[in-house]
C-alpha cells in the first residue's frame, strides 16, 4: 500500500516540513502521493510533484480549500483514505488542526509527533517535554500521523517528476470559514526553516528593547527571530515567533538564546539544534545546561558587543 502525505501550502509554493514529512514516507517503503488542496492551488501541485521520491500528486482545486480549514479537508482525506496504509502530515498547527479530525472519521488512534520510523507499524515519538522517548505500535488499518520536521532530513525539493491528477473535491461543510488572515511580512527567514535563529526572553525587559538589541544581530547573521513563550505572552512580540512545545519546533545550525532561562517548554523545542549559544545573567539557568557555548553577563552589553564584532 501507499503512503500519502498532506502538503501545507500557501497555493503558489509548499510549506517548508513537507520534505521533511516526504522523508518520514520514504522510510515505510511503497510508493509516495502527496494531496494538495487548494484554490488555484497549481503552483503548489507543481512544487510537490518535483518533490523527490514522489510518484503521485493529487489535486483537489475549489473555492472552499482555499483557507486550508480543516472541516473542510477532513471528508476529503477520508474520502481517499481506503487506498493508503499510512496518512502523513507536518506536525504543524495545520497537522494537529486537520489529522485528529480525520482519526477520528476513520476511527482509528493517531500517532502524534514522530521523530522515528521503527517499521510499517512502530513509531517513535517525544514525551515529557522531550525529556523521554516511547515506542509505540499500531495495528489499525490505516495509520494516522503527524510528523515533527526536525527528526528526519529533508528530500531534495526539486529533482522528481510525479505524475499529477485532479480529483473530485468532497462538498463544503459550510461550518466554518477564513474570514481575515493578518500575516506578519518580514524580509527575514522562515522561523520553522532558518538555519540561524536569535530568540529572545524576558531578560530583554520590554518589546522596543527586544527590537533594538536582537534585530541588529539577526541582520548580520541572516538569521530568523525567536522568542521565549514569556516574552510572547509579555507582548514582545506576535505569537508566530514562539519556539517552544507549545510554538514552534525549530533544529538550526544555529540558536543564540538571548535573556531567555530555559524552562522545560522552551527546551523542547530548540534543544536539538546544532549549536546554541546562551547568554544570560544568571549562571544557574537551565538554559546552560543544553548550550555549547554560554556567556554570564549583561545582554545589553554582550549582545552589542557580539553584533560589533561579527
Amino acid at each position: 500500500m501507499a503512503t500519502l502525505v498532506i502538503a501545507e501550502h500557501d497555493n503558489s509554493s509548499l510549506k517548508a516540513g513537507v520534505t521533511n514529512t516526504v522523508a518520514a514516507a520514504h522510510k515505510l517503503g511503497g510508493d509516495i502521493h502527496v494531496l494538495v488542496a487548494g484554490s488555484g492551488c497549481a503552483g503548489a501541485a507543481t512544487a510537490a510533484a518535483a518533490v523527490a521520491g514522489v510518484s503521485k500528486v493529487l489535486v483537489a482545486d475549489a473555492a472552499h480549500y482555499a483557507g486550508s480549514v480543516a472541516e473542510n479537508l477532513a471528508p476529503l482525506v477520508v474520502g481517499i483514505a481506503k487506498d493508503y496504509s499510512h496518512i502523513m502530515a507536518g506536525a504543524t498547527a495545520f497537522g494537529k488542526n486537520l489529522m485528529p479530525r480525520v482519526a477520528a472519521l476513520l476511527d482509528v488512534m493517531q500517532i502524534s509527533d514522530i521523530v522515528s520510523v521503527d517499521s510499517a507499524d512502530t513509531f517513535v515519538r517525544p514525551i515529557y517535554a522531550g525529556n523521554a522517548f516511547a515506542t509505540v505500535q499500531s495495528s489499525d488499518a490505516i495509520k494516522i500521523i503527524t510528523v515533527r520536521s526536525t527528526g528526519f532530513d529533508a528530500v531534495a525539493a526539486t529533482g522528481g517528476n510525479a505524475v499529477i491528477e485532479n480529483i473530485a473535491a468532497s462538498a463544503d461543510a459550510g461550518v466554518s470559514r477564513v474570514v481575515k488572515q493578518e500575516l506578519s511580512k518580514s524580509d527575514r527567514p522562515e522561523l520553522a526553516a532558518a538555519k540561524r535563529i536569535v530568540s529572545g526572553g524576558r531578560g530583554l525587559g520590554d518589546g522596543d528593547k527586544y527590537r533594538a538589541v536582537l534585530e541588529p544581530l539577526a541582520d548580520k547573521l541572516g538569521a530568523a527571530l525567536g522568542a521565549s513563550r514569556a516574552a510572547v505572552d509579555a507582548g514582545f512580540v506576535p505569537n508566530d515567533y514562539q519556539v517552544g512545545q507549545t510554538g514552534k519546533i525549530v533544529a538550526p545550525e544555529l540558536y543564540i538564546a538571548v535573556g531567555i532561562s530555559g524552562a522545560i517548554q522552551h527546551l523542547a523545542g530548540m534543544k536539538e539544534s546544532k549549536v546554541i549559544v546562551a547568554i544570560n545573567k544568571d549562571p544557574d539557568a537551565p538554559i546552560f545546561q543544553v548550550a555549547d557555548y554560554g556567556l554570564v553577563g549583561d545582554l545589553f552589553t554582550l549582545v552589542p558587543e557580539l553584533t560589533a564584532a561579527i
